[in-house]
Parts: C-alpha cells; structure tokens; sequence
C-alpha cells in the first residue's frame, strides 16, 4: 500500500537547500550572495547594451534623447539576451524561454536603467561629453555603480518570494 501523505505541493525547505535553490533555506529567504550575483548577471546585459548604445549615438552625432533610446533598448536588448541564452541552453523552448527571461529579468532591468540613466542626466556636462572624454565613462560606470547598489535588495526581495531571477534560476 502506498503513503500518499508523501506527497506534497513543491520541495521542502531542505530539498530547496540542497539543490541550491536561490530562496535558500526558507520560503522568504535569499542570501545577499544570491541577490548580488543576480544583479551583476544582469547588469552585465545592461552594461554591454547601454555601452553599445551610448557609443553608437555618440559616434553618429546623434542628440541625447535619441542615444538615451538606443542605449536602454539595447540594455533591455542584451539584458534579456543573457538569461535567454542560459535558459534556452537548459532546454526550455523559445516561447517559454521568452517568458521565463521576461519574468526574471524586467524589473531589475529597468530599475538599473532609470537609475543608471538618472545618474548620467545628473551630473553636469555628461550628456554633452564625448566618448574620449574622461566625464562621459564615469558618469556611465558610477551610474552603473549606483544601479547595482539600489537593484540589489530589490532583486534580494524579489528572489525571496519566488519572482525576478529565481524564475530563471529554476531552469537552471
């Protein structure tokens, strides 16, 4: 006779612990490490997406709000890119591979990029510097800097309740 007892909803606490489930030991838990390393996956997108962005508006001539464009579309672009790939890689379709990217990936991308573009729009002369000039990299990478620090609980939050990249991280 079988125990149907046994069965239950989803893994326990400790089976979702063992295999390295991003909540870790409990249902509203994620550890700082999860959460960082979420958002360097991401930001990693974002950074090479708005790079190439700002460098193809800037090299053309193009004015700011054109190149502002171009540089999230493409960070959204490669954001997405990142966490399709690894979950296509996993074996997931590509509909189900679109979801799973949109799912884990849009909030922390768009946080990151209205920070990031925020930053660049607050410092005096980015937005007019050109791609040798010193102002126009920092701006852009403490931009960064300040994106990751702000998306980081935010991604910690979410991962704890099951959203954002732990969505991903279960096609892993």
């Amino acid at each position: 006779m079988r125990d149907h007892t046994a069965h239950h909803a989803g893994p326990t606490a400790g089976e979702r612990a063992a295999h390295g489930s991003p909540t870790g030991p409990g249902p509203g838990r994620a550890s700082w490490g999860t959460a960082a390393r979420a958002t360097a996956h991401c930001l990693t997108g974002c950074a090479i997406g708005e790079i190439l962005g700002m460098v193809i508006g800037t090299a053309l001539a193009w004015h700011n709000a054109p190149t502002m464009i171009l540089a999230v579309a493409l960070a959204f672009l490669f954001g997405y890119s990142f966490t399709l790939y690894a979950v296509r890689g996993a074996g997931l379709g590509l509909k189900a591979a679109v979801r799973v990217a949109l799912a884990a990936d849009t909030v922390s991308i768009a946080l990151m990029e209205t920070v990031d573009n925020a930053i660049i729009a607050l410092v005096p002369g980015a937005l007019d510097a050109h791609l040798t000039d010193a102002l126009f990299w920092y701006a852009l990478l403490g931009g960064f800097a300040v994106a990751f620090v702000v998306t980081t609980p935010v991604n910690k939050w979410l991962i704890g309740r099951g959203k954002g990249h732990a969505v991903a991280h279960a096609h892993h």
